[in-house]
């Protein structure tokens, strides 16, 4: 197995350079937001590993929110973005950018305050990177060149398979006989491949593992002290629910259409949203604790094709910026942003409270999972208007919703298989 790894490279913009930059990005693009993947600055297309990847500018407009606080707003810098999910190592991965793209890097990254002519890429770029605090992988081991294998034997099947329906269990098991020869005949002519699962990486399994045990190692240990501390945790929690302000105007309709603009290009959308965290140590010691929750949930318990019940996300992460001031949420989702939404004031309305409560201005909440996120009105201003632009998007595999990389999966795995039951032979036909 391939297991997947995400990369994130952050830079400060130099100043009086951001629209400069904007403009750049923007010649990346083949349709709002979306990049041509043969683009001239940054080819994405020539990357075989590479899932999803995008520049953003991590502009955030509400940095001002901390004074209701009676806090000074705070002094923090615009970031340029440049994250993705690979195949295998993200180390290699970018080896192969500096290798295949290293003019238009450079004009990219011009725009950032440390970043000049002599500039060393491949050092600046590892110099830049920042730790992923939770990843999440919608099917750890499933690699872009399966995905596209599989793709492409769907559409060479559907092909063969007349519209009207078989007539009997006979016909069904006649034509699925055929399929499976035609598509062994297929990948003999080389028009058709089915590549070999790589071995899992020894070290990426020592980390698993290590990490399988770390957080219930972790909570063992510190049960004692939780317990014991306990009604004074509750006691600062409700304190701090009772008396947070919640911020949830509703957006600005000129910064919507913008991010309107930049969505349901393809089956697919990108989420990208950034903002401050709560101020005092309280809230900065719970989202750390839940972040790390997260992390270890993602990696243990929702590997697998859905994250609790959300099964629309292909990859997402949490980050945390400038010494854990500001955290950053992305995501890669299939359907529309109102679906997704509504996904998930449904389905984990707990979950996004107990870490999106600690950001600024969020719903009010009880106890930590309650109210919040189920207010949907105010969920869904806050949500927005903590939204960024994502300035380029480039998804491997345009017109593939996580449904059908799902069915063609089971459309290569029913050509393996012996012979079948009629019912099943009936099932995979369906498929096509």
């Amino acid at each position: 197995m391939t297991p997947q790894s995400p990369f994130m490279v952050v830079a400060t913009v130099e100043g009086g350079r951001e629209d400069a930059l904007r403009q750049l990005l923007e010649t990346m693009n083949g349709k709002p937001g979306m990049a041509d993947p043969d683009n001239a600055l940054l080819p994405f297309g020539r990357f075989e590993g590479l899932h999803y990847a995008r520049f953003v500018i991590l502009a955030d407009p509400t940095l001002g929110d901390m004074e209701v606080y009676r806090l000074p707003k705070p002094e923090l810098p615009t970031y340029l973005a440049f994250f993705g999910d690979v195949d295998g190592s993200a180390e290699p991965f970018l080896a192969e950018l500096v290798r295949e793209a290293e003019a238009g890097l450079r004009q990219i990254f011009s725009h950032c305050d440390d970043f000049g002519d002599g500039t060393e890429l491949a050092t600046w770029l590892r110099d830049h990177l920042r730790p992923v605090g939770a990843n999440y992988v919608n099917t750890v081991g499933r690699t872009v060149r399966q995905i596209r294998e599989e793709a492409a034997l769907h559409r060479a099947l559907a092909a063969q398979v007349p519209r009207e329906a078989v007539a009997s269990a006979d016909e069904a098991r006649k034509l699925r006989c055929e399929l499976v020869e035609f598509s062994r005949a297929e990948v003999r002519a080389g028009r058709l491949h089915f590549t070999r699962e790589e071995p899992t990486p020894w070290e990426w399994l020592i980390r698993h593992y290590l990490n399988l045990l770390a957080i219930p190692l972790i909570g063992l240990l510190a049960a004692p002290f939780l317990l014991l501390f306990s009604p004074i945790l509750l006691f600062w929690l409700r304190r701090l629910e009772k008396t947070d302000p919640e911020i949830c105007p509703r957006p600005d309709v000129n910064f919507l259409l913008t991010l309107k603009r930049l969505e349901d290009h393809d089956v697919t959308n990108q989420y990208t949203a950034f903002g401050l965290v709560k101020p005092g140590l309280f809230r900065r010691w719970l989202l750390t604790a839940v972040v790390a929750l997260i992390d270890w949930g993602a990696r243990q318990l929702f590997a697998r094709g859905h994250l609790a019940r959300v099964q629309t996300i292909h990859f997402a992460r949490w980050v945390f910026l400038d010494d854990k001031q500001r955290v950053l949420f992305a995501s890669n989702y299939d359907g529309g942003h109102e679906a997704y939404m509504d996904d998930f004031i449904n389905k984990v309305a707990w979950g996004l409270n107990l870490v999106f409560s600690n950001g600024l201005g969020w719903p009010r909440t009880d106890w930590l999972i309650k109210r919040g996120a189920r207010i949907e009105q105010r969920f869904k201003y806050f949500q927005r208007r903590h939204q960024l632009p994502t300035q380029v998007w480039y998804k491997a595999y345009p017109g593939l919703t996580l449904t059908d990389i799902r069915r063609n999966r089971k459309i290569r795995e029913g050509l393996s298989c012996a012979p079948m039951p009629d019912d099943q032979v009936l099932a995979w036909l369906r498929l096509l």
